[in-house]
């Protein structure tokens, strides 16, 4: 799926502009009672940062527990009640408020998510697809092209959510957010089981719809998949952005990489060395004073174990580490 010169000329051009969506120093706690009944705040994220261009896409990829599906949320401003927030959400250059993103969902703002629960039980599938189609009389025929293209038949728009496979439902969502006009599309990992035929042609739609102007977030944990269609990868650990690179710089040997923690992920792809990371990400409840990286990390120092890194832009990308060249 590469991209022809002229529209990596024209994204060049787009992302020496102000980016279409920006999150800076994002941080999400959730508000519970522990023993005692003691209400205490859990920090899950700290420092997540983001920018979204138009005709991009960005892959945001981490472990489970990194904060990859809590980022989506908080953009939609969908999180739980006992949910706060800190840090800035800007979209086209505005601060983004409740009320901003109530009004933008389902409009210029479309999830694809992680849950096949999502998707209304008691409304055939067809007419839930048919919603986000803004051109009401072209709405049927979009549906049914939408449906034949991910292998779903004629007579599937007349389903219920109940009457599908694992595999249909995700196809059914994925074509709920492909019907519509969205300026952002956050797939929150939308590829889960996609035979592949059927990834293949999502990951080209996604592809097509950024070279249209769209901007995309793509949440995912396989990041073979990411590295075929994305522009940029942003790496998630324990909910904090430590590095934002180009795919390019995913080459064999890393050597274009920023954060050792990236590099590690780099070496164990299968194509590559498949060398495993030891070790685990900490918990949110058991965060080191300094760098969230440092148990793990070959070149730390005592610098990293007292104080945390602040988020630099070295050789085009971004990254959270003292000693990143």
């Amino acid at each position: 799926m590469e991209q022809n010169p002229n529209l990596k000329e024209q994204k060049q051009s787009l992302k020496e502009h102000k980016p279409i969506l920006k999150v800076s120093n994002l941080g999400v706690s959730f508000s519970q009672y522990s023993k005692g009944l003691h209400r205490q705040n859990l920090k899950v994220i700290t420092n997540l940062d983001i920018e979204l261009f138009e005709g991009s896409i960005l892959a945001v990829v981490g472990s489970s527990g990194s904060g990859k599906s809590l980022l989506a949320h908080a953009i939609l401003d969908i999180l739980p009640d006992n949910a706060v927030t800190t840090g800035e959400i800007v979209y086209k250059g505005n601060v983004l408020t409740k009320k901003d993103s109530e009004k933008l969902r389902g409009r210029e703002f479309v999830l694809i998510p992680q849950s096949v629960n999502y998707l209304d039980p008691l409304q055939k599938v067809g007419k839930q697809v048919g919603i986000s189609v803004t051109d009401r009389k072209k709405k049927d025929s979009i549906v049914s092209n939408l449906f034949s293209k991910y292998g779903l038949g004629k007579n599937v728009e007349n389903h219920y959510p109940f009457q599908l496979s694992g595999g249909m439902t995700r196809k059914v969502l994925l074509s709920t957010a492909l019907a519509s006009d969205a300026k952002v599309i956050i797939a929150d990992e939308p590829t889960p089981g996609l035979d592949q035929e059927a990834l293949n042609e999502v990951l080209k739609d996604f592809r097509e719809l950024a070279d249209n102007g769209c901007a995309i977030l793509m949440i995912t944990h396989d990041i073979q998949a990411a590295l075929k269609i994305a522009d940029d990868i942003a790496i998630f650990y324990a909910g904090t952005t430590l590095e934002v690179a180009n795919v390019s710089d995913f080459d064999r040997d890393g050597h274009k990489l920023r954060h050792p923690y990236t590099k590690a992920l780099n070496r164990a792809l299968p194509n590559n060395e498949f060398v495993p990371l030891k070790g685990t990400q900490p918990l949110p409840d058991e965060l080191p004073d300094g760098c969230l990286f440092f148990d793990r990390c070959t070149n730390r120092t005592s610098c990293c174990e007292k104080e945390k890194p602040e988020f630099q832009e070295i050789r085009g990308g971004k990254v959270r580490c003292f000693y990143a060249t």
